[in-house]
């Protein structure tokens, strides 16, 4: 029996494939910040699980990093280091209400270095507003310092919407219930209904069959 390709992989996050929703704003801001239009260096942004903050802070790191900038990205855990942070031209800071005593005193410390220096730009997300984050009273007045947006997430409407699309460019039909389905018994973040996707087109062209829903159980049974 043939084997069939049965990978999940989200696709690698840019701006570009940033699904943009109620975010025109914020994603003209990181525009902005990128071409240097923007005298602020100091961004902030929050929302809850599968809004698309990672998403964001990885597509502006890889923007630099195409740009020949120097460039760091943390995801924070407990005992995350700051050291080298004032070497880079920007600075991504993931999940920053996930750092511990020690490793709030050197983001506060990267913070100032960076305002002192007036050079790199500082991209910080979190899961709350600062105001409501369990950090250091000294680092939540920096967090403050600049801009703040919430990431909205996308509505079911709305990722329906981005999931025709997608599958329309590579020339897919994607029925309504397919659509259905997957928001109802998968995770609901685009990213992840996007690689579903990808693997669809594949897992359909490899079987000679249409994209249903009982392919789509076909295909979650077989990967899991």
């Amino acid at each position: 029996m043939k084997q069939l390709p049965l990978d999940i992989i989200p696709p690698p996050p840019t701006l570009s494939n940033f699904v943009t929703g109620r975010n025109a704003e914020l994603l003209q801001t990181l525009d902005n910040l990128l071409m240097m239009r923007k005298h602020e260096r100091f961004v902030y942004i929050w929302g809850g699980t599968g809004c698309g903050k990672s998403h964001l802070l990885q597509g502006v790191a890889s923007a630099c990093k195409r740009n020949d900038m120097n460039t760091l990205y943390f995801a924070c855990g407990e005992r995350t280091s700051f050291a080298n942070g004032s070497e880079a031209d920007c600075v991504m800071v993931d999940d920053v209400d996930r750092l511990g005593a020690d490793a709030q005193i050197g983001l506060f410390h990267l913070y100032n270095r960076i305002r002192d220096e007036g050079q790199a730009f500082l991209l910080v997300s979190g899961s709350v507003a600062p105001t409501q984050l369990k950090l250091r009273a000294d680092l939540l007045t920096r967090l403050a310092w600049g801009l703040v947006y919430e990431v909205h997430e996308l509505t079911d409407e709305e990722k329906m919407e981005a999931m025709k699309s997608h599958a329309s460019s590579r020339g897919l039909a994607l029925p309504q219930e397919v659509c259905d389905y997957l928001l109802r018994h998968e995770r609901r973040d685009l990213t992840s209904l996007m690689a579903k996707l990808n693997a669809l087109d594949k897992y359909s062209l490899a079987s000679h069959r249409k994209i249903t829903v009982p392919l789509v159980r076909e295909l979650l049974q077989a990967a899991s």
